[in-house]
């Protein structure tokens, strides 16, 4: 299991939910396309999860 995931951002923030938001600011995105290594931690598993169809993850 490695200790890092590859996130980017895929869709549009227009039109979603307050929380969804916030957990993608979380993970350090802000632009559409933006590409950002997060650790593989329970937390943002978690935000990953509330978000994955804005979404594209690599392990």
């Amino acid at each position: 299991m490695s200790s890092e995931i590859q996130v980017k951002l895929v869709k549009s923030l227009i039109g979603s939910k307050t929380y969804q938001r916030n957990c993608i600011k979380g993970l350090g995105l802000s632009k559409l396309g933006q590409v950002v290594l997060v650790k593989d931690t329970p937390e943002n598993r978690g935000m990953i999860n509330k978000t994955n169809h804005l979404l594209e993850v690599k392990e």
